[in-house]
């Protein structure tokens, strides 16, 4: 049983925070009393128990709030301590220490807890325990033995919040469920209905469920037999079409062998035709070549040669000297194009000099412009005619100047005058403003006077009429009084409620021995209960014992050949894991292993990729260029092709340049013929042996004159044609190059290199394939080990529970050692009713002595009231009809007074009315001065802006003026004027030179066409003579293939791949059906598998199984959930009716005993509930309310009780919890009890509190702490044997609260 013994405080609220300062209370056993007045720190003694125990503030309170204010102990830091010492329900000692922190920063306070210290006695020693080791709050609650919720609410319940009992609804549920620590079931019955609920709804669902897996399971085992036959008819079809097979391979060879040897006649055939068509166009090139030739040199090739050579150096010589010739030209436009661009920039510069010259002559007029108009509007003389000198444009800034400080003067001047009248008329408008505020304020007073006083006259009118007849009742009220007093000295006399209380105490004792028989017979039933239950606990052990041990050996069985294999004996879990860690390593470095070689392989696969697609490319690229050589070359050789086609275009130039010629050489030669006398040939210089000769030679020259025109232009366009077939084959001879390159070098490395790195992808392969097998393995063994860890888990666990259960076994043979089982659980049962029956025969007893008691007690309360409500009223008149004169006087005064109050309100409204117009007038005048102040002043504004706006513009061109002559921008045109003459003279110049050079060179170019002429000649012989040595070669190679396929038979190789197709194609038609049958099967396979994958068919039969489980199983739950539902409900429901019906009763006997009033005969605690609750059903709610009875009527106390009855019925309430609840800890704080009570009510308190501390004096831990200012209280208290002495609290010289004890004699002395 638990009771406080010791408590100090440092630093707490008013109690100082030095170590002289600490305060020590000890609490008496049964009661302890602390006085002082308001403010002395008695509260602060309850919150510091409250906050020891619990740890909770008081409310409304923050730390550092409940801590010295480090303001007022003129301090930073302020450490508060508060301990506590105190036995708990055991009996051993405790001591605990709370600690707490409040730093004063600036402004701003921070508070902080420090570690709190539990210390307890154990076998001599003290064993301390920290709040960082253990959840201090709940430690102090199992050491004292009650509730969290009985300690703030209950017994040590703060002031502020005594009167929770009649608070409203929500509130008071919450106490009273905290109280019952009925929480925690109702959250369990919440929870169980919660769950029941949910569990029925899953049913309904998993019955849904459990139809659409029937009807898919169904469905699955259809598609299996589906897929059977598909898979069968699918075998047969794949054997069909492998026999097929084998009989189109042999066929397909030999048509493979034919088409080969058919594909190399056909490219002989190919290459002979090729060689006859090119034969026939060399032919035909010889005739044309011969055609266009005029004779065939008749030398041999070396000097066919030599000749061309010379030719060509004299040539060349000339074009190098064109070529020079055509730099200096070209050097000559340079310069002229220079000169061009000199003159272009200076042709623009030249503009724009013009144009800034031009600008400056029109800012020079515009300035004198606005100079003469600005001068004509302020009639200032010597502006009347342009231009003006820099001398008279300064003059006439000067003046300007000037007339714009007049004209500011002026204005300011007059601005001036407006304001200081404007300042009159405001200073006139204030004096009358005040004048008049002050009237209406005088007015306002006298008037709030004048209503007062009426308002009072009124009142004592009204009393004057009520004091009428006053005298009669005082009679009747004195002979009432006196039948009264009468009626109540019969009532005291005629009580005997003392023979009535000394029978309950009687009672009560009898019930305490009755109710400790009956806790002694439920102890003996626990024990009895208890060993029932070892038994059963043995038998469920011992099953439980052959259970695991059959586990264990099931386990062995299975894994015991396996595992000794792997690891040649039978391991337990932690060898089995060392093993496995060894087998895991192994496999991650054949792992590593293996990645190392994939990834070479795939190295070497992508090298492999990049260099196939490199040949690949390469192929393409070597095709593509041989395609556009062929184009071009045809199958010739490109550089034979190449010096061949310069050969021709060499032949046409010089041709081209002998047509040139040829014309002024026919020309010559026929007019010497005819003009010389005696013509002679121009060449041999033979003479002509006959006219006829002459004229047949004259004929001839002239027949060759007509046709040169036409063959120069043939010739100019074969040339053209031939030089454009050149340039394409220059620039094909780079792709010629690289075509070399191509065959010689690139391809050739790149295939070598395919070919290595074919081979080490084989060997890497094989590497894979062995480390591939290596892994598997391992990894076999590796799961086989695994496969068996869960069982070898569950035979170490088996083991460790097979040792746990017999330690458990040898405890409940110890218990059951020596235990007498002779009494029944029926006899105590049997027993207990009977004793019960008895405890409630003498509560009845009980509560019919109490009645009586309390019916003497109101009778006596009734009569007592009647007196003193006649006696108040007697006292009331006499008091009021002392008071009349006094009224009559007041009348007198107050008629008076407000008379004079009327005429003063009179003669201030008269005054009011002028001074009103008069100041509005005044107003009106100074708007009207303000106005004409502001036209006025923006008018003489205007007429100075506007002159600055104009003298600003004639700054402006004046400025852009000086800029111009200040550049010097007339001397830079005239410059830049000569500069463009002497360019345009050295423009003419150079282009009269250039003509000339145009004409030297054109001379020079027909030269050369002359020469080109015969060496397109020479060219056409050195080609001849080359195109006939390669017709021979070209015949030579036609014969040799007409030869070659000659000796192979290809019309029976034609017939034998005929007669073979036919056959083929007949197997790959059979073939194809029976493959169209088969892509049939194979389709409807992959359909059918795939359905069996979805989701609603894969496990389908399984599912099924295991749905229909869940369901039986979670519907026998839910029974078995309703069931406990009920069980718990209904114990709830008893202990909660037992706990009221004891809590009321309690709380009757208080009020009855305590309270003086005859209007309330008692008061209980009404709580209502709903009724036939199941899991299903809403958790039931109890709604507690407090009501006072009346005879046969109940009704709600709350919003019908006086101050005192609050504060005494929450007082009762509270000792009624106390009794109920506080069996293991007496303790009961009460803080300040007499608040709002009368001295009836304050002494029947005193007298209550007296006897329950009569009734509980054998309750060794039963302590009453009790809190007052009023000493009368205390008095009463004293007079009974348990008040020696108290404890006054009061503030010493610093402010500072102490505990002072005190002997009960001193209670009256205390000044």
């Amino acid at each position: 049983m638990s009771k406080i013994e010791k408590m100090s405080i440092l630093g707490v609220r008013s109690f100082g925070i030095d170590d002289k300062n600490k305060q020590i209370i000890t609490f008496n056993t049964p009661l302890t009393v602390l006085v002082g007045p308001n403010g002395a720190g008695k509260t602060t003694i309850i919150e510091c128990l409250k906050y020891i125990c619990t740890g909770d503030f008081p409310p409304g309170t923050k730390g550092q709030t409940f801590v010295h204010d480090p303001k007022v102990a003129h301090e930073t830091d302020v450490r508060a301590q508060i301990r506590l010492q105190f036995r708990d329900v055991n009996g051993g000692m405790v001591a605990v220490q709370r600690s707490m922190l409040c730093t004063q920063k600036g402004k701003k306070t921070e508070f902080k807890t420090l570690e709190g210290v539990i210390t307890r006695m154990k076998h001599g020693e003290k064993v301390s325990l920290s709040s960082k080791c253990a959840e201090m709050d709940r430690e102090m609650i199992s050491a004292l033995g009650v509730s969290k919720a009985v300690l703030n609410n209950v017994i040590f319940c703060h002031q502020e919040d005594s009167n929770w009992p009649l608070s409203e609804g929500k509130a008071l549920k919450q106490k009273f469920d905290e109280i019952f620590s009925a929480t925690r079931y109702i959250k369990a019955l919440d929870s169980l209905r919660q769950v029941r609920l949910k569990q029925a709804q899953n049913v309904r669902e998993y019955q849904v469920e459990l139809r659409y897996l029937k009807q898919n399971k169904e469905k699955a085992q259809e598609i299996q037999q589906q897929l059977t036959e598909k898979e069968t008819q699918l075998a047969a079809s794949k054997e069909n079409v492998q026999l097929i097979e084998n009989q189109i391979a042999p066929i397909e060879d030999r048509l493979s062998e034919i088409d080969k040897n058919l594909d190399k006649v056909t490219k002989l055939d190919m290459d002979i035709k090729s060689l006859e068509s090119r034969k026939k166009q060399m032919e035909e090139d010889n005739r044309d070549l011969e055609e266009t030739m005029e004779q065939v040199f008749q030398g041999t090739d070396e000097q066919l040669r030599d000749k061309y050579n010379n030719h060509q150096r004299v040539v060349n010589e000339k074009e190098r000297l064109l070529n020079d010739r055509q730099r200096e030209v070209e050097r000559v436009n340079q310069h002229c194009q220079k000169l061009n661009r000199q003159k272009s920039e200076m042709l623009i510069e030249q503009g724009r000099l013009q144009v800034e010259s031009d600008r400056h002559q029109d800012n020079i007029r515009r300035r004198d412009s606005l100079v003469h108009s600005l001068a004509r509007h302020l009639e200032l003389d010597g502006y009347e005619r342009a231009p003006f000198s820099d001398r008279q444009f300064d003059s006439f800034r000067r003046q300007l100047n000037v007339r714009l400080e007049q004209e500011k003067e002026a204005a300011n001047k007059l601005l001036s005058e407006y304001t200081d009248n404007e300042a009159a008329k405001q200073r006139q408008v204030d004096e009358l403003r005040d004048k008049k505020t002050g009237l209406e304020r005088t007015i306002e007073l006298k008037t709030d006077i004048q209503s007062k006083r009426q308002a009072e006259l009124t009142n004592i009118k009204v009393g004057l009429q009520q004091l009428e007849g006053s005298s009669d009742r005082l009679q009747e009220l004195e002979q009432e009084l006196n039948k009264a007093e009468r009626d109540l000295d019969h009532a005291v006399t005629s009580s005997n409620v003392a023979v009535l209380n000394t029978e309950v105490a009687d009672l009560r004792k009898e019930k305490e021995n009755l109710d400790r028989s009956l806790r002694k017979l439920d102890q003996e039933m626990e024990t009895i209960n208890t060993h029932t239950t070892t038994r059963t606990q043995l038998e469920m052990l011992q099953k439980d014992k052959a259970d695991k041990e059959e586990q264990i050996r099931k386990i062995k069985s299975r894994h015991n050949e396996q595992l000794t294999t792997l690891l040649g004996y039978f391991p337990n879990k932690r060898q089995l894991d060392d093993w496995l860690h060894a087998k895991d390593h192994e496999v991650n470095k054949t792992r590593e292993k293996l990645f190392k070689l994939n990834k070479e392989l795939a190295s070497a696969e992508q090298n492999k990729n990049h260099i196939t697609i490199d040949l690949r490319t390469k192929d393409q690229q070597l095709t593509t260029y041989e395609d556009k050589l062929f184009d071009v070359c045809g199958e010739e050789d490109f550089e034979s092709n190449l010096y061949k086609l310069q050969d021709d275009i060499e032949k046409t130039s010089k041709q081209r340049a002998m047509l040139s010629g040829a014309t002024a050489v026919y020309s010559q030669f026929i007019s010497q013929l005819t003009e010389d006398n005696e013509p002679c040939c121009p060449v041999c210089q033979r003479i002509f042996p006959s006219e006829a000769d002459l004229k047949d030679i004259i004929d001839d020259l002239q027949s060759k004159l007509r046709l040169v025109p036409d063959k120069l232009k043939s010739a100019e366009l074969d040339l053209k044609k031939k030089e454009r077939r050149r340039d394409d084959m220059m620039g094909l001879k780079p792709i010629r190059e690289t075509v070399v390159e191509l065959k010689e070098k690139d391809l050739p490395e790149l295939r070598n290199k395919l070919q290595s790195i074919n081979r080490d992808i084989q060997r890497l392969k094989s590497d894979v394939d062995d480390v591939e097998t290596q892994l598997a393995s391992f990894m076999s063994q590796e799961r086989s080990a695994k496969s068996c860890l869960p069982d070898i888990s569950h035979m170490e666990r088996y083991q460790t529970d097979l040792r746990d259960v017999e330690r458990k076994i040898a405890q409940q043979l110890a218990k059951l050692q020596g235990v007498n089982m002779n009494r029944t659980m029926q006899q105590v049962n049997l027993e207990k009713q009977e004793m019960s029956l008895q405890a409630d025969t003498v509560s009845n007893k009980m509560e019919l002595k109490r009645k009586m008691i309390q019916d003497q007690q109101e009778q006596i309360q009734l009569q007592k009231g009647t007196v003193n409500e006649i006696r108040a009223e007697k006292l009331q008149i006499a008091s009021n009809m002392q008071r009349r004169q006094q009224l009559e006087e007041q009348i007198v005064e107050y008629s008076t007074e407000i008379q004079s109050l009327q005429r003063d309100l009179q003669e201030y409204r008269e005054q009011l009315s002028p001074i009103a117009a008069t100041l509005d007038k005044l107003r009106q005048e100074k708007q009207e001065l303000m106005e004409r102040k502001n036209i006025s002043y923006k008018e003489m504004q205007d007429k100075i802006n506007e002159v600055k706006d104009k003298a600003k513009n004639i700054d402006a061109f004046a400025r852009e003026i000086e800029r111009y002559i200040k550049e010097r921008k007339d001397e830079h045109k005239e410059r830049k004027e000569s500069e463009l003459q002497d360019t345009t003279t050295q423009l003419n110049e150079a282009e009269k030179q250039r003509e000339k050079m145009h004409k030297e060179m054109e001379g020079m170019r027909k030269d050369i066409d002359t020469q080109k002429l015969e060496e397109r000649w020479l060219q056409d012989n050195l080609t001849l003579r080359k195109r006939m040595e390669e017709l021979e070669i070209v015949e030579t190679k036609r014969k040799e293939y007409l030869k070659e396929m000659g000796k192979m038979g290809v019309i029976q190789l034609r017939s034998e791949r005929q007669q073979l197709e036919e056959r083929l194609d007949n197997f790959k038609k059979n073939r194809n059906l029976a493959q169209g049958r088969q892509k049939g099967f194979e389709e409807e396979i992959i359909h059918f598998r795939k359905e069996l994958k979805e989701a609603q068919y894969r496990d389908a039969e399984e599912k099924y199984r295991e749905k229909m489980i869940i369901i039986r199983t979670t519907e026998l739950a839910n029974k078995d959930l309703d069931i406990y539902y009920k069980a718990l409900d209904q114990a709830i429901m008893r202990f909660h009716s037992m706990k009221m019906e004891e809590i009321n009763k309690i709380i009757q006997d208080l009020w009855r005993s305590t309270y003086r009033g005859q209007d309330i005969e008692y008061i209980e605690i009404r709580s209502d509930a709903d009724e036939n609750v199941s899991a299903g059903d809403k958790r039931r709610n109890y709604n507690y309310r407090v009501v006072m009875v009346k005879g046969d009527t109940a009704l709600d106390m709350r919003g019908r009780y006086s101050a005192g009855q609050k504060v005494l019925a929450s007082l009762i309430i509270r000792l009624a919890l106390a009794e109920t609840f506080c069996l293991n800890c007496g303790i009961l704080a009460l803080d300040e009890p007499t608040t709002n009570l009368d001295r009836e009510n304050i002494e029947s308190l005193a007298h209550a509190l007296v006897e329950i501390i009569k009734s509980r004096s054998n309750q060794s831990n039963f302590q009453l702490l009790v809190i007052t200012h009023d000493e009368d209280f205390v008095e009463l208290m004293s007079r009974s044997q348990y008040v020696e002495h108290f404890y006054r609290v009061r503030k010493n010289i610093d402010q500072c609260s102490e505990i002072i004890k005190c002997d009960v004699s001193s209670l009256n002395t205390h000044v």
